[in-house]
């Protein structure tokens, strides 16, 4: 069993957030990147899987050599090799149009990708992925297992959940549930020492151009001052909520 887990390089919630170029170019100075949280749940699945099924790992990102750090540390969880593929980001098209063009090469059974990631939260790469490849997808993936030949998947829907029977090929985004965050790998020095001897392979990107551009971005207005209100004072709360903030 062959798995792909696709992985984003996305900034870290706690980092300060700027931009440059008139407000036309993420300002990544200073900024620490993390693996993107779907991400890391669907490949601790995933290593759950080569646990179990010996199945293979691998793990591949679209961007420069700034996100080989957090290929390294996807090797210290466990996955077998890495890729990278020496292209800028620059939309969701882009980034699974050149994944499809290596996961076709490989012929992988299962791919993971995340739901969406924390920075632009598209959620558009999984399933343009299976589109390109002409596999199912199945996005907001929050169960996986497979017995024999079958998959027996659940997703989150609105107002509960749906329980789903298929086969391999696939293409499922991963979102919390997938795994419990007590369940995510936290690499210890035997993982990190091996990922060392690990192959991480840097790719030259296939010929493919982006469907969309960022014309500007704009933070979220600033938050406007407090008012206290003291614990008696309800009518004056109930005024304050029915006129001025419109919650009534």
């Amino acid at each position: 069993m062959k798995i792909l887990v696709c992985i984003s390089n996305v900034p870290d919630t706690t980092s300060k957030i700027n931009f440059i170029d008139e407000n036309r170019a993420f300002d990544n100075q200073g900024v620490t990147f993390v693996i993107n949280p779907n991400d890391e749940f669907g490949l601790t699945r995933a290593i759950w899987f080569q646990k179990k099924e010996s199945a293979t790992v691998t793990v591949a990102s679209v961007g420069d050599a700034s996100c080989e750090a957090i290929l390294r540390k996807c090797l210290a969880i466990g996955a077998d090799n890495a890729v990278r593929i020496d292209a800028e980001a620059k939309d969701g098209f882009y980034v699974a149009a050149h994944l499809a063009a290596y996961a076709e090469k490989e012929a992988f059974d299962l791919i993971i990708t995340g739901r969406e990631s924390i920075d632009y939260n598209g959620g558009m790469v999984g399933g343009i992925l299976a589109t390109l490849l002409k596999i199912p997808y199945l996005a907001n993936c929050i169960s996986l297992e497979k017995e024999g030949d079958a998959i027996h998947l659940q997703r989150e829907i609105d107002g509960g959940k749906e329980i789903l029977k298929g086969t391999l090929p696939l293409v499922i985004g991963a979102q919390k549930g997938l795994v419990e965050e007590k369940d995510l790998i936290i690499p210890n020095m035997r993982g990190i020492m091996q990922a060392r001897q690990k192959s991480l392979t840097v790719l030259t990107p296939t010929e493919s151009n982006p469907s969309s551009s960022i014309s500007t971005f704009q933070k979220p207005p600033a938050k406007g001052p407090v008012k206290l209100v003291e614990a008696n004072n309800i009518d004056l709360l109930i005024d304050l909520l029915q006129n001025e903030a419109n919650a009534l």
